[in-house]
């Protein structure tokens, strides 16, 4: 269930126009942007875009960036962009960094459905002029190269219809190969890139219920490499995306200075999709509300606009 509280009837034009009046003068007026954009769904913000773009002949999204700054402009920016665009936008930054982020990789990859996946490889096409598992590729080496390539090509099947023998039988394909150690085994990589995530779950429930725990837990090591943390990540972002945004929001919150590139992603990509559910996640295992962290570890416009994506005016 969404965060986002959106209006059923807005004015694009109207919008528009209250975006222009915020960006012109001395200074500009934050509170009217988030009074905006902070309660517009994905078909609305594009709408804005277009009504501003005929409008004035000027591209928003470059007049919001130019106006805004820090990580209240980085939060505005990945907001106001369509979905898959974003995804795009958040792919390339991740690959692009001095030690490429291969979460951002693998969330894109295994959390969105595979239609939703096909349309983030498309709009990376379109910006990028290359393709993502171009990219990924030229990022990566070894076997976290084979992982992530096998991840981000992947078309899984969508449905809900399994194969409980199957679950059987790669459960313990994965049990064996945990048990060895023998993580990068080419067969831990093709069951965790092809089978789709109905299979996967079932998969992974015969794993516990064999073994007497999850296959998590059975993967945790004291120093654990590149290539078994991405491993630990796919399983995680197949088995229970919730549980693993719980997780990412907890730490960027808890750690020795806010990470704002994690909160901020979590909170832009979720919140018209399951953020509700990921809150109540975080509730039940923090005895305090996202809300509350937010609000305590954030500031300014920037704290603003994510009390506002979370469905909560300071």
């Amino acid at each position: 269930m969404a965060t986002l509280v959106a209006p059923d009837h807005f004015s694009a034009t109207e919008d528009a126009e209250t975006l222009r009046k915020a960006c012109q003068g001395w200074g500009t007026n934050e509170k009217a942007v988030i009074k905006v954009l902070g309660h517009r769904n994905a078909a609305q913000r594009r709408q804005v875009r277009q009504a501003y773009e005929q409008l004035y002949e000027e591209d928003l999204v470059k007049r919001l960036e130019s106006e805004l700054s820090g990580d209240f402009e980085k939060a505005v920016y990945r907001w106001i962009l369509d979905p898959a665009d974003r995804d795009a936008v958040l792919a390339n930054v991740a690959l692009k960094k001095s030690s490429p982020d291969y979460h951002v990789i693998i969330e894109i990859s295994c959390i969105h459905s595979p239609e939703e996946l096909l349309q983030v490889r498309k709009a990376y096409k379109l910006r990028y002029k290359r393709s993502l598992e171009e990219d990924v590729a030229a990022h990566t080496t070894g076997d976290i190269h084979k992982l992530l390539v096998g991840l981000v090509s992947a078309y899984r099947y969508e449905g809900e219809e399994i194969n409980a023998r199957l679950a059987n039988s790669e459960a313990v394909v994965l049990h064996n190969a945990i048990k060895e150690k023998a993580f990068t085994h080419e067969e831990v990589i093709r069951i965790l890139s092809t089978r789709s995530k109905a299979q996967l779950r079932v998969t992974f429930n015969r794993y516990r219920d064999d073994q007497g725990t999850s296959i998590t837990k059975n993967m945790l090591a004291e120093h654990p490499d590149e290539f078994l943390v991405a491993l630990r990540t796919t399983v995680r972002c197949l088995n229970d995306p919730k549980k693993y945004f719980e997780k990412v929001l907890r730490n960027a919150i808890k750690r020795a200075g806010t990470d704002e590139d994690a909160l901020t992603r979590v909170i832009v990509t979720r919140a018209e999709k399951d953020l509700e559910e990921i809150k109540e996640e975080y509730y039940k295992r923090n005895s305090v509300s996202l809300d509350e962290a937010v609000a305590k570890d954030t500031s300014g416009d920037y704290k603003a606009f994510l009390l506002a994506l979370l469905g909560k005016e300071e």
